[in-house]
């Protein structure tokens, strides 16, 4: 690859790049400005990964523009570590959410969870009383629960619903604890639960308890982390193809700007 092509597409790569930092730093700004705790604990990694974006740009559009080897192989260098982070990132992710997945329940369109299918590491995290209780209190200000009634007016409605992981874990009693449905938030908790499941006793129909402290509810996030660990999983091998070639880019254009300055 020549070095006006190399140097060309590296220039207008890193210029867009330096246009989505500044977007993303522009997010972890707006974010800090939330009232809700639970988004803005995402500032300081927004802001951060915004700061790298934007930083390994500039290195990268500087180089190419001034035809700088020195700056290039910075680039590079910075390059083949996201490169390299990203593959161990995307390999855990697939080993960690490899185990897991739902039951089906007789009657109902849905899926219940159970936490003990999902992997170690999951289990460790959402057993953790600290982050549980960070998790469980924006599960509850999120209050998807609640606009279960607003969305199923009638109980047929609601049981021939298709409930996420969270609704299916969280906002209801297991099915095996055998509870009648009054409507979409409410149970008959005065029958006698015909399973020993712990889980049947920690659910109350109160707004802010429901099944929150159940480990149904913490299988359904285990469940929902998962299909979007996978998401991310499944988009970091695309960036990794893309980012290959532009490392490939990268590589030439240094070392067509190495062979300029002997030649100078």
């Amino acid at each position: 690859m020549s070095t006006g092509v190399s140097n060309f597409v590296i220039r207008w790569i890193n210029f867009l790049t330096m246009l989505v930092a500044v977007g993303v730093i522009g997010f972890g700004v707006w974010i800090s400005t939330d009232h809700d705790g639970c988004r803005k604990s995402l500032t300081l990694p927004v802001l951060g990964l915004g700061g790298i974006i934007f930083l390994i740009s500039i290195i990268g559009f500087m180089g190419a523009l001034k035809n700088n080897s020195i700056l290039l192989w910075m680039y590079l260098i910075m390059l083949c570590l996201i490169l390299l982070g990203i593959l161990v990132f995307t390999v855990l992710a697939f080993i960690i959410t490899n185990p897991g997945s739902g039951h089906n329940v007789r009657g109902l369109r849905f899926k219940e969870y159970q936490l003990q299918d999902y992997s170690t590491w999951f289990l460790k995290e959402l057993n953790n009383t600290h982050n549980w209780k960070h998790l469980r209190g924006c599960l509850v200000k999120a209050d998807d629960c609640s606009d279960l009634s607003r969305r199923y007016k009638t109980l047929k409605q609601y049981k021939s619903a298709k409930l996420t992981p969270i609704e299916a874990g969280c906002c209801r009693p297991p099915f095996q604890c055998g509870y009648p449905a009054v409507n979409a938030s409410y149970y008959d908790l005065s029958f006698h639960p015909v399973s020993s499941n712990k889980d049947c006793k920690i659910y109350k129909n109160s707004k802010s308890t429901k099944c929150y402290n159940c480990d149904s509810c913490k299988a359904g996030v285990a469940e929902y982390m998962k299909n979007e660990w996978r998401a991310v999983a499944i988009f970091n091998v695309v960036l990794f193809v893309v980012l290959s070639v532009i490392y490939f880019v990268g590589c030439c254009a240094r070392r067509n700007a190495a062979s300029s300055r002997l030649k100078s």
